[in-house]
């Protein structure tokens, strides 16, 4: 790989922790709480599922780590996939992480309009456009919003450095803001344990309602994953990388529960559900958690409670921009994706055509409004687990041609994080599933599979004709990391250190 290429080695520790906490507790954590968690789950079935996902989830990072390990390079699952599986899976599997990072970053997006017609109603409301799924869209919203894309692209187009500096102070924005809101509720004179009652939704069994939570488990932490995307710029080892990741998928996930624990203790959560529902009827702002931090500190809640959406919005913004330009310079370098967006800004060092496509791209995301909260919750779910399939299964490979007693633990470990992403997979997508996806992101997914199949028989041509050192110089940054996908027997390896 060319000086011209390389990204600049400028993040820490504790950056990197904060980039994937902040990206694990995003504009979700504050949203889905009323709106799917509780009336679809339950508050057990929804802290049950937490639990589940979190821990499964986790070994699906334990092979991540073994992969950054292995190969640190910008691009993760898709070099990782290409290690694995070769060409054909490294483009299946970066075409669905792109989706899915790209539709984390517009829920995020979408999210400032609700904060700003909670903050400052009527403010930005003018200039009605249109009403799309029972919410109207006005000019002055599309505004704010589009200035917010633009300015968190110009951000990362300067440089990952200022970014993960900012990922930091926004982190502890967002779990200060949590614990306040959290201990606000708890002094309520109606908060009780007794208000969480049903403990699991009516009309469904506990273990469907911890189903339906558990499936969605790719898009909840998904922010572990920026982690590999970000590995070519550690200025540490990145055998630190394991610990990273599962510190911010445990603590991404108490804060979550605490979020939805917080919306249910407040009143009787059936009692709430039925406020938000008549206020939606009503064309008003329905929104529980915001209802909650009004109950717990009156106006001074709504300030808390904007510190502490405004930090998982912004982290949330942040850490995917990052993500999916390091995913679209990895898949350029290859020659899968056009040349273009692999270019590296010779000043800033930064892949700042990649950045410049994802605004473009992200620019949309406002003309929808808070309609597309659902949409993207499913197509990011399904996007993300395909990449979590790909990176266990091409660990379980790679560990597999590993001579240490150690590796066969690994190898377990391996396992269980693929049969967790083939499971969110089956029950996000077979028909009559209790957590299967919606038809409007069902014909989403359908179109980016068609898009996907057009760029790959396009770029096919380019990439095919390469000789495989240069295409594996081109996608892992060396010749001289093994892969595994061709039948002749590589030699051992050393393992991944724990």
């Amino acid at each position: 790989m060319s000086t011209e290429t390389k990204l600049a080695k400028t993040l820490t520790p504790i950056q990197v922790c904060a980039l994937a906490l902040g990206s694990i507790v995003g504009w979700g954590c504050f949203v889905l709480p009323g709106d799917v968690f509780l009336p679809n789950a339950g508050p057990m079935g929804t802290l049950i599922g937490f639990a589940v996902g979190a821990i499964l989830i986790s070994f699906v990072a334990m092979a991540y780590s073994y992969m950054i390990k292995y190969a640190p390079v910008a691009g993760g699952e898709f070099a990782w996939a290409y290690i694995g599986f070769g060409p054909t899976a490294s483009f299946i599997c970066g075409w669905a992480l792109i989706i899915g990072y790209i539709a984390i970053i517009a829920i995020n997006i979408s999210a400032l309009s609700l904060i700003c017609r909670f903050l400052m109603p009527g403010v930005f409301e003018f200039g009605s456009l249109y009403t799309l799924a029972g919410w109207k869209v006005y000019t002055g919203e599309v505004l704010i919003m589009s200035i917010a894309v633009i300015a968190f692209g110009v951000m990362n187009y300067r440089g990952v450095s200022a970014a993960g500096k900012l990922q930091v102070v926004l982190a502890f924005m967002l779990s200060f803001g949590i614990l306040s809101l959290f201990c606000g509720v708890n002094v309520l004179e109606t908060a009780h344990f007794s208000n969480l009652t049903p403990l699991f939704a009516e009309g469904k069994s506990p273990f469907t309602c911890v189903l339906i939570v558990f499936a969605i488990s790719p898009f909840l932490f998904v922010g572990f994953d920026t982690v590999p995307q970000t590995a070519e710029e550690f200025a540490f080892n990145p055998s630190k990388s394991r610990n990273i990741m599962l510190i911010a998928i445990f603590v991404g996930m108490v804060l979550y529960s605490l979020v939805t624990l917080s919306v249910g203790m407040a009143i009787p959560y059936p009692e709430m559900l039925k406020q938000m529902a008549a206020e939606k009827m009503a064309g008003e702002t329905a929104w529980a958690t915001a209802a909650a931090a009004h109950m717990a500190f009156g106006k001074l809640g709504s300030t808390l409670l904007a510190c502490a959406v405004f930090g998982a919005v912004c982290t949330g913004i942040n850490g995917f921009y990052v993500a999916s330009t390091r995913l679209l310079l990895a898949m350029a370098r290859s020659r899968i994706l056009p040349s273009w967006f692999g270019e590296i800004h010779p000043k800033y060092r930064t892949p700042h055509k990649a950045v410049i496509f994802t605004i473009i791209i992200v620019l949309m995301t406002p003309y929808a409004g808070r309609s597309a909260v659902g949409w993207t919750v499913d197509m990011s779910a399904v996007g993300t687990a395909v990449g979590y399939l790909f990176t266990c299964l091409s660990a379980h490979r790679m560990l597999s041609r590993v001579s240490e007693e150690s590796a066969r633990r690994k190898r377990i470990y391996c396992t269980i994080g693929a049969l967790t992403a083939v499971l969110c997979l089956l029950l996000l997508c077979i028909p009559g599933s209790p957590a299967a996806i919606s038809e409007a992101p069902a014909w989403c997914l359908i179109i980016w599979v068609a898009m996907g199949i057009c760029f790959y028989f396009s770029s096919r041509k380019v990439w095919s004709q390469l000789p495989e050192n240069e295409l594996r110089r081109d996608i892992l940054g060396t010749e001289d990391i093994q892969v595994f996908f061709k039948g002749s027997k590589a030699p051992e390896i050393p393992a991944p250190a724990d």
